[in-house]
């Protein structure tokens, strides 16, 4: 137990340039906290004690502003950064050195509707190693993101995003993928402007496709009163020519 906590702590300081030793990550980290008071939750939950384990996780989520479900499987070396507002939901599966920013959530679709029907049910995303999920972002049902994909700040997220992948906007849209120039440029508090979005480049295209037809209809126009003029100043001669 001693050195998966020891992991934990030195995850957090390989992704946090901000954490200056061990002793302030175990101090006053709520990230690292939560994930110990979830490890705690998640041993009654799997030994059958569902009472205290939910017991623990609101304590945990009291104490630290981060709510994860003592049914949910963690893996190893999560980082929470600030984490206010984390949720992760009762069947979700985060793999190995995940991180995620505050006000994620692992969410299912529609928890209130038909909520029986929906019990000892996949409900909830799994998140495969090495993920990367941007502040506010939120991930919803039983998909799957793949290893060393990023989900960019308040994504809204209902589909598969492929490993090595990048997904952002309302609803998710993938931009980049296996690209590790996109992913070392990752933002995760924002959407940076140089990021090629496939929506804004259709956008583009019909925009360009408009000034050609608008300029083709402009040179058109030109030519057809050219020629109504030339028929006006035939007519005139034809008509002095017959009076004459």
């Amino acid at each position: 137990m001693f050195k998966r906590m020891i992991a934990d702590i030195d995850g957090i300081r390989a992704r946090d340039p901000a954490a200056r030793s061990r002793l302030e990550v175990f101090f006053a980290y709520p990230g690292f906290h939560a994930v110990r008071w979830h490890r705690l939750a998640n041993w009654f939950w799997r030994h059958k004690l569902r009472f205290l384990g939910r017991v623990t996780s609101n304590w945990g989520r009291w104490v630290t502003g981060i709510e994860i479900h003592p049914g949910a499987t963690i893996g190893e070396r999560l980082f929470i950064d600030h984490g206010m507002g984390v949720v992760i939901g009762e069947t979700a599966e985060v793999g190995d050195d995940v991180t995620l920013y505050h006000g994620v959530t692992l969410g299912g679709t529609s928890p209130a509707e038909n909520s029986d029907a929906q019990r000892n049910t996949k409900r909830h995303p799994t998140l495969q190693r090495g993920v990367i999920v941007g502040s506010g972002a939120q991930i919803l049902g039983p998909i799957t993101v793949g290893a060393d994909a990023r989900v960019g700040a308040n994504a809204v997220v209902t589909k598969d995003v492929p490993p090595g992948c990048t997904a952002i906007g309302i609803p998710a849209r993938l931009i980049a993928c296996k690209d590790p120039e996109t992913q070392k440029n990752f933002v995760a508090y924002g959407t940076p402007g140089d990021i090629p979005d496939p929506t804004q480049r259709a956008l583009d295209a019909m925009r360009a496709q408009l000034n050609a037809l608008a300029s083709r209809v402009e040179e058109l126009e030109g030519e057809l009163a050219k020629r109504e003029s030339s028929d006006r100043e035939r007519a005139e001669r034809e008509r002095r020519a017959q009076n004459a």
